[in-house]
């Protein structure tokens, strides 16, 4: 296979204030604010990252997810879902914000602190680490069989693209809302990060 790209994005801000608010497998739309965030992405992947024309289009079946790939893509893309890449299930703590979960829910809050990143932690009624980073392996699985030469679009969420960048590259990005990770292949299997945690384009928007 020829040289690729494949560009990450995480989807905008959404109606719930996912920016302040732990949103996993709770369906919520995009906030006007996001569609400006994913206009703002279109923008620039087409005018400074020479993205103008995606091969292929994957998204989170989530509508925050579809919805940002079709800003960025255009209406008529042919959308690939792929069900693995749904953010991670935060049970109890789903919609709420850090000091809401501390409050009604202080020894989880303290325990989650202390274990997050364990592989054995699982969020209180919701889903484990090691759970949700294999279903996500699996994800990068089936994108990857399908995956043709040229600039792959896949639109989700902080969770799914972190766990993406770390099975590809070893990277850890922050991964904002909007913001976009550029990747590259040479034509093998080795994928390489091309940017990381590019934000520039949400500084100014519509």
């Amino acid at each position: 296979m020829t040289a690729s790209r494949l560009v990450l994005v995480r989807h905008g801000e959404t109606v719930g204030n996912s920016s302040m608010r732990y949103y996993g497998s709770t369906d919520i739309a995009l906030a006007e604010l996001g569609r400006s965030q994913m206009r703002a992405a279109a923008r620039v992947l087409r005018a400074e990252l020479g993205c103008a024309r995606f091969t292929q289009v994957f998204a989170s079946p989530l509508r925050r997810a579809l919805e940002s790939a079709r800003i960025i893509a255009g209406d008529s893309a042919h959308l690939i879902v792929i069900e693995e890449f749904r953010e991670v299930d935060f049970g109890h703590f789903e919609g709420m914000t850090a000091d809401e979960i501390a409050a009604r829910f202080p020894a989880e809050f303290a325990r989650w602190n202390r274990d997050r990143l364990a592989p054995d932690y699982a969020y209180p009624g919701g889903e484990s680490r090691a759970g949700f980073s294999a279903r996500v392996g699996r994800g990068v699985e089936r994108m990857l069989a399908q995956r043709q030469a040229g600039v792959t679009l896949l639109v989700a969420h902080r969770g799914v693209i972190r766990a993406i960048t770390r099975i590809l590259t070893s990277a850890e990005p922050v991964i904002e809302l909007g913001s976009i990770q550029l990747l590259a292949c040479n034509g093998g299997k080795q994928w390489a990060v091309e940017r990381l945690d590019f934000t520039a384009h949400l500084t100014t928007l519509d």
